[in-house]
């Protein structure tokens, strides 16, 4: 019998993701689809003097899910991130310490960047009536402030450099 492939685990083994600490998270739509919004320069406000996205109407919804995670989750920042046309970037804080009460009268737990993410997920793909999204997704974790400064400078200048972009799918 022919053995078949196994696939690379995508998350460091034995480590504790629920644990405070700062995750780079990557989240691409599946097939690399520009579904999210385009990189324009076109004078959207103040914000647009150099390239930035302009949001499609699931680039909102997306935007919307992402300025919700820390309602859902009280332990949890989203420190800087990104919507780009076909993925996402951004960098997860969970900080189990200060989060604001959450003695709200329902079970509480350590949310895993697992857990935040399916969740996530789930809720952009049940407002647009499919899943955008790739399976699973990537993750670094962020393990001092040199690599935490370079990953969001590298998160903001995102837009700019689109065209030389792993994610490039050859549109502007």
């Amino acid at each position: 019998m022919r053995e078949l492939p196994t696939r690379k685990p995508n998350r460091l083994a034995g480590y504790d993701y629920s644990q405070n600490g700062a995750y780079f998270i990557t989240i691409c739509a599946k097939d690399r689809e520009q579904i999210f919004g385009r990189i324009t320069t076109d004078g959207v406000g103040a914000n647009c003097v150099r390239p930035c996205v302009r949001q499609s109407e699931t680039g909102n919804i997306v935007l919307s899910e992402i300025e919700r995670l820390n309602v859902a989750y009280p332990s949890v920042n989203i420190d800087c991130f990104v919507v780009m046309p076909n993925h996402v970037h951004m960098i997860i804080v969970i900080d189990k310490n200060g989060g604001i009460n959450k003695n709200d009268g329902r079970t509480q737990f350590a949310p895993t960047i697992s857990r935040i993410i399916k969740q996530w997920k789930g809720a952009i793909s049940k407002q647009i009536g499919f899943s955008p999204w790739q399976k699973s997704f990537h993750d670094h974790i962020i393990r001092n402030e040199q690599e935490y400064i370079k990953i969001a400078e590298y998160i903001e200048n995102n837009p700019k450099r689109w065209a030389d972009d792993c994610f490039y799918g050859g549109e502007l």
